[in-house]
């Protein structure tokens, strides 16, 4: 299959698992990774509307997607789902671990259930993941696995040790499941995106994104298809001597 110019679609045989991809960076990798063709099924938690607009929309351009209902951090249920699409589709290529949560506060006030809430989402949601796709990639002897983490990760937020410690504990993992799979072919990497424009920034108060920007070399806040099209190059061929990574695109802050 070719694209209008005649190149070839990157991913035209290819099945792709996008977690949160109802939304914000995960609407944006959906959207990158259907346009090379691939099939795409993403996941939502609370975003049905969205999702069934998304799918349905994808379909009606030629795409091909299906749109999961799913808690990431449930660990039985996202072995379920991911078995179901392995099943129905026959294999999973690609592994998008981007579905994540914030629930901000300092850590003497931070309740216990915020701390679980952000931890189970953002970094067992993928492991769930993970472990649930492996067989899958492992019986291929092939597969890519980039996971969103943030550049929170690595400079640390006030307000947000919880999602800080979620995010640099993505980054550890990408890093040790690399080491665990890369020998089957397997690629684990990660991003680590910066200030992007999406519904969870657009909570902050302007002030603090005109901070924001102040810290930015490059003078502006990021776009979702910024870190979209970093996802579709990890996870393609010409990737393909790149494992255990964390790839920071956050415009030169400083």
């Amino acid at each position: 299959m070719e694209q209008l110019g005649g190149e070839p679609l990157k991913f035209a045989d290819k099945v792709v698992f996008i977690t949160g991809g109802a939304r914000g960076i995960g609407y944006a990798i959906v959207q990158a990774f259907a346009s090379e063709g691939a099939t795409v099924l993403f996941t939502y938690k609370s975003s049905e509307d969205e999702a069934a607009e998304l799918e349905a929309s994808l379909q009606e351009n030629g795409g091909k997607a299906k749109a999961f209902a799913l808690d990431v951090s449930d660990h039985l249920n996202t072995l379920a789902v991911i078995e179901e699409a392995v099943q129905q589709f026959g294999k999973i290529d690609v592994l998008v671990n981007n579905a994540g949560v914030t629930e901000d506060g300092f850590l003497m006030l931070m309740e216990e259930s915020s701390w679980d809430k952000v931890i189970n989402t953002n970094l067992k949601g993928a492991y769930n993941c993970c472990k649930a796709v492996l067989p899958s990639m492992i019986s291929k002897r092939r597969g890519a696995i980039v996971n969103i983490s943030s550049v929170s990760a690595l400079a640390g937020a006030s307000s947000q040790t919880n999602y800080s410690a979620s995010k640099a504990g993505l980054i550890g993992l990408t890093r040790s499941l690399s080491r665990e799979v890369s020998g089957k072919n397997i690629r684990v990497n990660a991003i680590a995106p910066g200030y992007i424009v999406t519904d969870m920034l657009g909570k902050v108060p302007d002030r603090v994104r005109r901070h924001f920007v102040d810290k930015i070399a490059c003078g502006r806040l990021g776009e979702a298809d910024e870190i979209a099209k970093v996802a579709l190059f990890l996870a393609s061929d010409d990737a393909s001597y790149i494992y255990g990574q964390t790839i920071i695109v956050d415009g030169g802050m400083v």
